[in-house]
């Protein structure tokens, strides 16, 4: 059941910054994280909170950004920041999007700030409407506050103000709760201060931290609520703090899934997106990655040292050393070690795609194997079939691609190469060796090598001289033909 949409709650993320300090053409809230945009965990907490309204304030990559907030949260506003810079200009922004009846709690928050969950939001938003304060900032006592505006309390434990490092006394640099850039607005207060800010500083900014010295002299209380945990509201500007967090997340993500019955050997080597789903009693071995949307069914056993992305696992499968993606894999059935799966890989039950075996758009069905140093693309193979080691799908002709198809219990050689277009009857077998550039009738053997000929004597004729000549001498056995 859908949770009921709070209509006195708007969200407004902001996400218009260019983070310079990740050093990369994409925009900073695109970075992947659990498999996820920075921004996408955001959005996802503000999904949770129920708010009636979510608007996104971009700039910086709009193009790009705009679109993957629109394919993760559909009924989201996005916002484009104008000329003016600075956060309190996104925020004034922000509110013009809102209804103009909006009379509720606006919650700010940035779209870097990806470990900031809905159960956090949701006590700052109690203890706000609880205290009936104009704002209630989001704060967080750090072991190391250099840089922070500081939150200056009364003997009472009141907020008396936020102390910008620059502005702040001796006594005041060492306090050590500081403000985490998060806020609970009342949206008429807002509306009627946020006119007041300024953007006279070195900047040329609307800084959105001046709001609440510009509420308090306005007469309007305002109060701060500390963070269960100071790592909850840290920002991602650069790729150190990414992979920071992403460290953390992993560690919730994997203890998460160890908790719900999931084994897991080495949990610092093992990665799990947040969309990946798996099941009870399964087996996670060291430096295995379940990436995207993967899931894997009861009793399957993935690694050492895989990574699949948006597969499907069935149950008691293995799957050892080897990379999948957008792959199907049946229950009980085995890949690698050092297979590689590509997109359209569907393996049945009980099937087998072995060591060094390389597939892509291929049907391989119950029972059936694919046991070495083979590639097969663009194939459909039956039940119970054999394919011979070293096999070879030549399916492309330089312009086109075209389709093996292989029937139930089948036996192919070694060494054989499938010339696509072409069909292999059930029960057929090859030889080794056996080019097959016509179809095969069901029950048929298929042989197209050259009878072998033995040359008596040739060593001794044309390599006198050379070791082999002389063990081939030693023998005193050349044969025959």
């Amino acid at each position: 059941m859908e949770p009921m949409t709070d209509p006195r709650l708007a969200v407004i993320v902001l996400a218009a910054g260019q983070g310079t300090r990740m050093k990369s053409s994409r925009a900073k809230v695109l970075h992947p994280l659990a498999g996820v945009p920075l921004i996408g965990h955001v959005l996802a907490t503000a999904q949770e909170l129920s708010a009636a309204h979510v608007i996104v304030v971009v700039r910086h990559e709009r193009e790009a950004v705009a679109t993957a907030i629109l394919e993760l949260m559909p009924e989201a506003i996005v916002v484009d920041q104008d000329a003016t810079p600075g956060t309190g200009r996104a925020v004034e922004l922000g509110v013009a999007a809102l209804p103009s009846g909006f009379d509720g709690e606006i919650v700010v928050v940035s779209g870097d700030v990806p470990l900031l969950d809905a159960a956090t939001l949701s006590g700052l938003i109690v203890a706000h409407r609880a205290s009936a304060s104009a704002a209630t900032v989001l704060s967080a006592i750090v072991d190391d506050a250099t840089g922070y505006g500081r939150i200056v309390r009364d003997v009472s434990g009141a907020l008396l103000r936020i102390a910008e490092q620059k502005d702040a006394t001796a006594e005041e640099l060492t306090i050590l709760e500081i403000n985490s850039g998060t806020y609970v607005f009342a949206a008429s207060s807002l509306r009627s201060q946020l006119p007041r800010i300024g953007s006279d500083n070195a900047q040329g900014e609307k800084y959105l931290t001046d709001m609440i010295g510009v509420l308090q002299a306005a007469g309007l209380a305002v109060d701060a609520v500390p963070a269960p945990a100071a790592w909850m509201v840290e920002g991602v500007n650069d790729r150190v703090q990414l992979a920071v967090t992403a460290a953390r997340l992993n560690a919730m993500i994997v203890r998460g899934w160890q908790l719900a019955g999931v084994t897991v050997q080495d949990p610092a080597t093992t990665w799990i997106d947040i969309r990946s789903s798996l099941a009870e009693d399964v087996e996670l071995l060291p430096g295995t990655h379940i990436a995207g949307a993967t899931s894997v069914a009861r009793g399957a056993r993935i690694g050492p040292q895989t990574t699949l992305v948006d597969c499907e696992v069935g149950e008691n499968a293995t799957i050892s050393r080897s990379d999948a993606t957008l792959a199907v894999i049946g229950a009980g059935a085995s890949v690698g070690p050092f297979a590689f799966l590509r997109p359209g890989t569907e393996l049945a039950e009980d099937g087998k795609i072995g060591t060094f075996v390389e597939t892509k758009n291929a049907k391989i069905g119950a029972g059936s194997k694919v046991p070495h140093l083979s590639y097969i693309g663009d194939t459909t193979v039956g039940e119970g079939s054999n394919i011979g080691a070293g096999t070879i799908t030549a399916n492309y002709d330089g312009v086109n691609k075209h389709k093996t198809v292989v029937g139930s219990h089948v036996r192919t050689g070694s060494h054989n190469v499938f010339v696509a277009p072409v069909r292999i009857g059930d029960g057929a077998y090859s030889g080794a060796g056996t080019v097959i550039r016509k179809d095969i009738p069901a029950g048929a053997l298929a042989i197209n090598v050259a009878p072998q000929r033995n040359s008596l004597g040739w060593v001794a004729e044309h390599r006198a001289g050379t070791a082999a000549a002389d063990a081939a001498g030693r023998a005193g056995d050349e044969g025959t033909d």
